[in-house]
């Protein structure tokens, strides 16, 4: 059916002098960087720009950040006509979906994703948790080594991103014990990672009962563009379930290499990562070799990708008002 879907980076993918080309080059691009300094309350424009890696890496500004360079992307992409069938994000990344799909407002989002951010920092005292990525084992084997290792502690799995990459998290011991029995069962790789709490698990219920009393003051609005989430792999029927699925996320699996699948089962054929980084991109390879698969982060990507979607049909000329168009070595590794 050769439909396109656009996804969206997680934490991680973060590196000064993000969405500094698209600020310079596009006022729609600029207006969301304004914006976002506005509703913060302070600089997150020069932060992007100039901030340190130290800086950068701070959760609560982590999540903002990324945030603010995927919308401002969005905006230029938006601008060569180009709309997707369906959009997805992991972790964080669901929630540039939500604003592509004109479901959640830009300004609201950006402060409720630093907020997100500080109480995921804050859930899990640092040093009491802890993650680790599993290479080379399937969902059901991570699965079994979580069971096994559970005796230990709390460790759950956190993220199925591709095919031979999971990654669990949970309290220390728990999970450095699921690492042994990992290697015992015949993983390539099982190595802890450098992260301040263990993300997508049960010990961050009080982040996502904080994440609850934030969303009551946000309004949320009917999707033009079916989001597919983290938590069930498939679309968020309606606006109404929109928040209650934003709380689940903070302490569930991510599922995204289900989540790509379902939208290749959907019809998509065509992938555009949006924002800093490919990492999503790689993890699309290795679920289908066979699809189109693109990333917009600066510049030279962009235009590319722009130049690619028209050759295959899916650019629809510029300034298309998405609102008139109706409802309907080392692998890399993202948790958040």
């Amino acid at each position: 059916m050769n439909k396109l879907a656009f996804v969206f980076a997680g934490q991680g993918a973060q590196y000064q002098g993000m969405g500094k080309d698209f600020y310079e080059n596009f006022s729609s691009s600029r207006e969301i960087f304004e914006t976002a300094d506005k509703a913060l309350g302070f600089g997150i424009t020069s932060v992007c720009f100039e901030g340190s890696e130290e800086q950068l890496a701070m959760t609560e500004i982590t999540q903002p950040a990324i945030v603010t360079v995927t919308a401002a992307i969005l905006e230029a992409v938006k601008e060569k006509g180009v709309k997707p069938d369906m959009v997805a994000g992991l972790s964080l990344g669901e929630y540039s979906a939500l604003v592509c799909s004109n479901s959640l407002k830009f300004e609201d989002t950006v402060r409720l994703v630093q907020k997100r951010g500080k109480f995921m920092q804050e859930a899990v005292p640092v040093g009491v948790g802890t993650m680790a990525a599993i290479m080379g084992l399937t969902k059901d084997q991570t699965r079994e080594v979580c069971e096994e290792a559970s005796i230990h502690g709390v460790v759950e799995p956190s993220n199925f991103n591709c095919p031979g990459q999971t990654v669990i998290g949970g309290e220390v011991e728990a999970v450095r014990k699921a690492c042994e029995i990992a290697k015992s069962k015949g993983a390539k790789r099982a190595m802890e990672l450098k992260v301040s709490a263990p993300f997508h698990t049960s010990m961050l219920q009080n982040a996502a009962e904080n994440l609850w009393g934030e969303l009551n003051h946000v309004n949320v609005s009917p999707m033009e563009i079916p989001v597919i989430t983290n938590v069930t792999a498939k679309e968020v029927l309606c606006e109404t379930q929109i928040k209650e699925t934003l709380v689940k996320q903070v302490m569930s699996s991510v599922m995204w290499e289900d989540s790509i699948r379902y939208m290749i089962e959907q019809g998509v054929s065509t992938f555009v990562e949006i924002g800093p980084g490919k990492t999503l991109s790689s993890f699309i390879k290795k679920i289908d070799k066979t699809l189109n698969i693109m990333n917009i982060e600066d510049l030279n990507s962009f235009e590319e990708t722009i130049n690619k979607l028209e050759v295959l049909g899916y650019a629809k000329g510029s300034n298309s008002d998405w609102s008139n168009e109706g409802t309907w070595e080392n692998d890399s590794v993202r948790v958040v």
